[in-house]
């Protein structure tokens, strides 16, 4: 490998960017060094499914004989495989949709198109995107690059693991209980959980409409090394599409707000990892050097936010359990069956989940007027051994701990940034961003802050390579 296309995979989308606008770099040389990054590092991580080396070389000659147009022109990015690509299967990680081959993009991948990116490849997740963890019958587990022996996280880990070392520059995932933020913060990269509603979800094969989880809860969502490229995906991917009754069109920034910031440094329901409170502080001390109030605090109802949370999504999955059992794995099939033991779809009626998850965001939107920027815990604890989360005595207790300040985000539809924030212990550390319903601009302002005090962390080689 040259010294060239070492130096090259090893940017940001943004920088890439520019070296092909101004033509120091050429899009091809820019796709091949991350076609031979590939080569080197994913047959130990196993991240990336799917290599479409012939079209993204032929769309990057094709970028290179044209003038630079969009903010992406000629700079690859890969897709998680239950987002729609034409031409490639949306496999979901699961054997029976192998050959279920996309007749048109997702609108996420149009607007990366649109913007002058190129698709590179694919990447894995679990079956349906339904664990924290990734693998799956079809393609086999991704592991993450910083510990083979624990989580990538999930759903969105191949994406996640393949960033981390350099596969990738900017990728697409999405999320409906972390699948953006459990992989950032697994393999220390960062990513954007948008507003429900900000950036447009849509597929072409069915079922193409899920219940009220789905529609309320899953989001579209870039994932990146650096926060300046998730605010330029931002720019790239919002705004309403007609396939998406519940996308809208919504300015990109709000009015001013006070430069005030709670830190989360305890939650309900047990210790959060020392590393991660640590890094909490850290990111409120780099918000007061720059001139913000920081205090301690926590936010209303959390253990109900995780109780309805649950409830919401239960209720969703169990409808389509039987068609999902005749294609998923067994182990999947009992994880999913304990979900339903703990959150009891028919233990609460559906209208009054549904009138408990507007009360708390009415809550939150207030607490939000008051404390503009919540920061706490991605995960509360590392990222664990692979295949605990389906203990059947220990699986779920660790599954619903592990989330406790993952699910507001999805429950109450409201932004999220994860940033980096070092490594501790050979791991890297992360924070979560939360700010209210569509301020995204808030939650990147604050993350901007905390990137530049803490020092890079990715990409790396994979640890045991």
């Amino acid at each position: 490998m040259s010294s060239n296309h070492d130096a090259l995979w090893r940017r940001s989308a943004s920088e890439l960017a520019a070296l092909i606008r101004s033509r120091e770099v050429s899009s091809r040389e820019v796709v091949t060094a991350h076609l031979e990054r590939i080569a080197a590092v994913n047959g130990s991580i196993h991240a990336v499914t799917q290599v479409l080396a012939e079209s993204a070389l032929a769309a990057a000659d094709a970028a290179d004989r044209s003038e630079p147009a969009g903010p992406l022109h000629g700079v690859p990015f890969t897709i998680k495989e239950n987002i729609d690509l034409a031409g490639t299967p949306t496999t979901q990680g699961v054997p029976a949709l192998a050959q279920a081959v996309a007749s048109v993009d997702a609108p996420v991948v149009e607007r990366m198109k649109a913007a002058g990116a190129i698709a590179l490849a694919r990447t894995n997740l679990p079956e349906f995107g339904l664990r924290i963890s990734t693998v799956n019958p079809l393609h086999g587990r991704t592991f993450n690059p910083w510990d083979r022996e624990r989580v990538a996280g999930g759903s969105s880990g191949g994406e996640g693991a393949a960033l981390a070392t350099g596969m990738s520059c900017i990728g697409l995932g999405n999320d409906i209980g972390g699948s953006l933020r459990n992989p950032a913060y697994c393999n220390g990269i960062a990513s954007l959980k948008p507003s429900t509603g900000r950036i447009p979800h849509y597929m072409s094969m069915p079922p193409q409409d899920g219940g009220m989880a789905f529609q309320a809860m899953l989001v579209e969502g870039p994932m990146a090394r650096s926060v300046a490229d998730l605010r330029l995906a931002l720019t790239i991917l919002a705004g309403r599409d007609i396939r998406d009754p519940v996308s809208v069109d919504v300015p990109l920034a709000g009015a001013a707000v006070a430069r005030r910031a709670v830190l989360v440094t305890e939650l309900p329901g047990g210790p959060i990892e020392p590393a991660t409170v640590a890094a909490v502080r850290e990111a409120g001390r780099a918000l007061t050097a720059a001139g913000w109030e920081v205090s301690e605090d926590a936010p209303p109802e959390i253990e109900t936010v995780n109780e309805i949370w649950g409830r919401t999504l239960a209720q969703d999955l169990v409808v389509t359990m039987p068609l999902m059992e005749q294609v998923i794995s067994p182990e999947l099939a009992v994880g999913l069956r304990q979900l339903f033991e703990r959150f009891d779809p028919e233990a609460v009626p559906g209208a009054v989940v549904n009138a408990e998850r507007s009360r708390l965001s009415r809550l939150w939107s207030i607490y939000f007027a008051q404390h503009p920027v919540v920061i706490g815990p991605t995960w509360t604890g590392l990222p664990f051994a692979h295949d605990v989360d389906l203990d059947p005595e220990t699986g779920m207790a660790l599954l619903t701990g592990t989330l406790r300040f993952i699910t507001p985000g999805n429950l109450l539809g409201i932004p999220a940034v994860c940033v980096p924030c070092g490594i501790e212990g050979g791991l890297p550390r992360g924070v979560q961003i939360y700010a209210d319903r569509w301020r995204e601009d808030v939650c990147l302002q604050a993350a901007e802050i905390i990137e530049a005090a803490m020092p890079p962390v990715c990409p790396i080689d994979p640890r045991w390579a």
